[in-house]
């Protein structure tokens, strides 16, 4: 009897199990190509691939067989060019074949093949399922695969045998051990996209939840599905992750150009006090702050106000925004011209995503009543509607502009994650339901986007924002930092790995809180964190250890000398950094580069998360162990110059190098011309008529320096200007050309500091231009390094002899 009722029960879960689980059954008929998307009906469910380059295809599957219509904050490129694609059918299969791919979609039952134009496979589809709302796409892990991407994650690097879930939050419950500080379940900025190590990667455009599992329940098989919405994902073929980036980035949108000033010091700050501590926040405190970095020598370039700026609110609590200045800040106009008059470049305020009501403003009654923000359960709503243009037009004119009148430039929207999902820090949930859950991890990019384009349009130059939480696309919308993590030596290494993750994932300005955000710090681990903030795509401070703050004088005489040398290194290196930021607009290269991002077929960069390249030369690796004096590290193949003794290491191997307090070691590949400025207090203080350019022999090196105004939207209409550098060496000796100069924005004529890394003392140095040829008289050899300085007019051309 027993038996038999077991068997009657596990009939019906297996029945009902069938029923909940749809497949995509087994092609019928109506094949139909218009333009660069064919659409193949089976029997649960319409398939629709979409050529989108001869390297990119989108795969959908709709089992109502009503695709989703375009949305604007995961991708922005809808439209694409005619792909030519040969169509061949047969009785087992579709083949479409591009210059560059070849699909075969199998018709009983639904699976896809990808290969490429040589015939090596790619990937093996296992079929698409639908089970309730979510979609699932499983794959078959090839041999000696392994993946990169998925966003700012602090756990791992190659995520191949894992598992991971992308939702827009940080860890919940208390304590923060468990929750907010615990890296497994870090998702401020989860992006739905992978590269894999046989040339492709896979971009799920979906904004639910989703879930991947990369091998972790089978070794031979993987996976990827979200709780909702569409099956809907990009294949894109490489096969180097570079170019991956580049198609996955057309997808959803290049970051733009940043502001020059912007690559300086960002230093934020809660005027003197924190939460617990708003009593003592003042606008002194403010301009007391810059003005002690103006006397120490140490470069600045852009402030920010956390919190304690506003009033806090009467309906919110803590965080909510009331755009009411504390009473402590007495005259906040005059602060910001403060500021101004001791050349910051740029300040800004802190907010959070909710209106709230306040002493005088009664801004949170408002838009509730004109229906500007998302209802709650319970109550009428607080959070902003930012997906709806009216709501984000009265925010700005009712809210921000009030703060931008005064002087503040930008903004740092903070808690993004809370709408539709717990924020730890605050207990808000926001608006829930099944709406809210597809639209919880865009929020971050919609709510981002809306200061970016209202202060670029007010302040009439490049806009910049500053977030905490993001999705695919939020790189449109620079910059985006790590979060709030604890000044512990623990959360260090994860936090470079989310830089590490979060470059694999197309986003490129990112940073952190140098120092850690929450706690004090010990000197060592600040001084050791700060040095890798400093050569980082960003470089933050900022923390809410009341009184330190992470001001570098609070932390030792020793600290605040190292952080000068390191922030004058940073600024040094701005025409390089520019220049990578650049590549980034044009390629999606990201600043900060994993090392397997230029070595996929390296299986010993697969997990290094301590070091990285920082644009295509400098080859960063932090100290990461408190109390280490040296640390072994992995050099990549080809020559590397050692930063600090000029000593030079062949590459595809591990050293161990020496890692005194003040030396986090940095080298430079050899091939490489390395340009860079004369000192500064902040960016643009001088006309940059004098630049060194640092080179580091191969047998020939080059490089692309790129300039323009450094302020205006001027360089997407052709104005800028690209200088080609070229180094060789032969029988006879060196050669440099420095070329003309591409004519779209002028340079003034301009003196180059030469210095060449070399073991041999020249004998004679010509230098040529035009027709006019003579022998430099003065120069310099010192411990290896050949020195000399050349002018040139702009648009001149330049070749350097060296014999």
């Amino acid at each position: 009897m027993k038996r038999g009722l077991f068997y009657f029960m596990l009939t019906v879960l297996l029945i009902g199990t069938a029923k909940a689980q749809q497949l995509v059954g087994d092609y019928t008929s109506g094949f139909k190509k218009e333009g660069n998307i064919v659409t193949l009906p089976y029997t649960d469910a319409d398939v629709r691939l979409e050529f989108c380059q001869d390297r990119m295809v989108r795969v959908r599957t709709s089992w109502d067989r009503d695709f989703e219509a375009p949305e604007p904050y995961m991708v922005i490129k809808y439209d694409w060019d005619e792909v030519p694609v040969e169509t061949e059918e047969t009785t087992e299969a579709f083949t479409f074949q591009t210059n560059e791919l070849k699909l075969v979609v199998n018709k009983s039952p639904f699976s896809i093949q990808v290969y490429n134009a040589e015939g090596h496979l790619l990937s093996k589809g296992m079929g698409h399922t639908k089970s309730n709302e979510t979609v699932l796409s499983k794959k078959t892990l090839l041999p000696n695969e392994h993946f990169f991407g998925f966003g700012e994650r602090m756990d791992q690097l190659d995520r191949t045998g894992r598992s991971v879930e992308l939702n827009v939050g940080r860890g919940e419950g208390r304590p923060h051990l468990i929750g907010a500080y615990d890296v497994l379940q870090a998702n401020y900025c989860p992006v739905p996209f992978f590269m894999s190590t046989r040339g492709y990667g896979i971009f799920l455009h979906n904004s639910f939840k989703s879930s991947w599992d990369m091998g972790a329940s089978a070794s031979d098989a993987y996976n990827f599905g979200a709780e909702g919405g569409e099956l809907d994902y990009y294949f894109i073929y490489g096969p180097d992750f570079s170019e991956i980036l580049d198609a996955y980035t057309d997808v959803t949108g290049k970051s733009p150009m940043i502001n020059r000033f912007a690559f300086g010091l960002h230093v934020g700050t809660y005027s003197g006090g924190t939460w617990g501590y708003e009593e003592m926040t003042s606008t002194q405190y403010v301009v007391a702050l810059v003005k002690k970095f103006r006397e120490l020598g140490i470069p600045i370039d852009i402030l920010h106000l956390d919190s304690t700026w506003r009033i806090f609110g009467k309906n919110g609590g803590k965080g909510a925004t009331s755009f009411e200045w504390r009473e402590t800040f007495d005259d906040p106009e005059a602060m910001f011209d403060s500021l101004y008059a001791m050349n910051i470049n740029m300040a800004g305020v802190h907010l959070r995503p909710r209106f709230d009501n306040g002493n005088t403003l009664d801004l949170l009654d408002q838009a509730r009543e004109k229906g500007y923000v998302y209802p709650e359960e319970n109550n009428p709503g607080e959070f902003v509607n930012f997906f709806d243009q009216e709501a984000t037009d009265w925010w700005w004119e009712n809210g921000v502009k009030r703060v931008a009148d005064q002087g503040a430039m930008f903004l740092k929207t903070d808690e993004g994650s809370a709408f539709g999902r717990k924020a730890n820090e605050s207990d808000k949930v926001g608006p829930t339901g099944k709406e809210i859950y597809k639209l919880h991890n865009v929020f971050p990019i919609a709510y981002a986007k809306a200061p970016y384009e209202k202060f670029q349009q007010y302040n009439q130059i490049r806009g910049m924002n500053h977030t905490r939480e993001g999705f695919a696309g939020i790189q449109r919308y620079p910059f985006i930092f790590a979060g709030d993590w604890p000044s512990e030596w623990q959360y260090f290494e994860p936090v470079i790995k989310a830089g590490l993750n979060i470059g694999l994932s197309g986003v490129s300005y990112w940073t952190h809180c140098m120092g850690g955000f929450e706690h004090n710090a010990d000197p060592e681990l600040y001084i050791r964190w700060t040095q890798f903030g400093l050569l980082g795509p960003i470089a933050h401070l900022f923390g809410m250890d009341h009184p330190g703050y992470k001001e570098p004088w609070n932390y030792g005489e020793e600290a605040q000398r190292i952080f000068k040398t390191y922030d004058s290194l940073r600024y040094s290196l701005i025409p390089y950094l520019y220049t990578a930021g650049w590549e980034t607009y044009q390629t999606g290269m990201p600043i900060m580069r994993a090392l397997v991002l230029e070595n996929q077929d390296d299986i010993n960069t697969y997990n290094i998360t301590d070091q990285y390249l920082l644009g295509e030369s400098i080859l960063v690796c932090p100290v990461t162990t408190k109390g280490a004096k040296s640390r072994p590290l992995y050099l990549p193949d080809g020559k590397w110059y050692n930063h600090w003794d000029g000593e030079i290491y062949e590459g595809g191997r591990d050293v161990h190098v020496v890692t005194p307090l003040d030396q986090m070691p940095i080298f430079y590949k050899a091939g490489s011309i390395v340009p860079s400025q004369l000192p500064v207090q902040y960016i643009d203080q001088n006309p940059l008529d004098h630049l060194v350019l640092t080179i580091y022999p191969g047998s020939q090196a080059s490089y692309e320096l790129y300039e323009d105004d450094g302020r205006t939207l001027d360089y997407q209409s052709g104005e800028y200007t690209t200088t080609s550098i070229e180094y060789s060496e032969k029988e006879e000796g060196k050669a440099i050309v420095i070329a003309e100069n591409t004519m779209g924005y002028e340079l003034p004529d301009r003196t180059y500091s030469v210095k060449i890394k070399t073991s041999e003392k020249p004998e004679d140095i010509r230098v040529t231009s035009g027709k006019k040829s003579k022998r430099l008289k003065e120069w310099s050899y010192d411990n290896g390094t050949l020195s000399f300085d050349v002018m040139k007019k702009y648009g001149q051309r330049i070749e350097i002899n060296i014999r």
